[in-house]
């Protein structure tokens, strides 16, 4: 069996190893990727666009509609919520609640 000397020895030899191995299949993957990006046509503008839409979704959106008597707001997406579906109800028009 083994001392602790002889293990953290060990241990300080494979974290090494690791590092050095990680930085070789990074090199690797950034070849690849220049490679494929060349031979596709593809520029970091193009990844970064495709990253920015992504980040766009489930952003809020601005109130369309805002009930003046409370204050709640809707934004046109998705169900009408209660305080709108009931002022409609009562004869009253969309348009009456435009922000």
């Amino acid at each position: 069996m083994a001392n602790l000397t002889d293990l953290l020895a060990q241990r300080n030899a494979l974290d090494q190893q690791i590092e050095k191995t990680q930085r070789e299949e990074r090199q690797k993957a950034l070849a690849q990727i220049k490679t494929l990006m060349s031979e596709y046509g593809i520029n970091v503008a193009d990844l970064s666009a495709r990253v920015a839409k992504k980040t766009r979704a489930g952003a809020k959106v601005a109130a369309k509609y805002r009930n003046k008597a409370s204050g709640e707001s809707w934004s046109g997406r998705g169900l009408q919520p209660r305080w709108l579906k009931a002022a409609l109800a009562t004869g009253k028009k969309l348009g009456d609640f435009a922000v």
